[in-house]
């Protein structure tokens, strides 16, 4: 499973997380990650932002609550077996 690297914008801290799927909806990149490869853990959706000139991929989390449910909606439908709470 291909791990990806993020940097939280709060304090600066390096996070690792496990991609689960992805997924491209009105031209917007979306990754769902865990904190753990397998087994009942945090996951978060991370969404691509534009960038011109960028060899890697800036990512921001989801945070607003109508985008979130309605991408998780999606990530559900690809992955039958995940179940989402909020």
């Amino acid at each position: 499973m291909e791990k990806v690297n993020f940097q939280s914008p709060q304090d600066g801290e390096a996070l690792e997380f496990y991609v689960i799927e992805q997924t491209q909806i009105n031209g917007a990149n979306y990754l769902l990650v865990a904190e753990e490869e397998d087994g009942d853990c945090d996951a978060f959706i991370l969404k691509e932002l534009p960038q011109e000139n960028e060899e890697e991929a800036m990512y921001e989390m989801v945070e607003s609550e109508e985008e979130l449910e309605y991408i998780s909606k999606i990530f559900s439908e690809i992955l039958e077996d995940v179940d989402f709470t909020m």
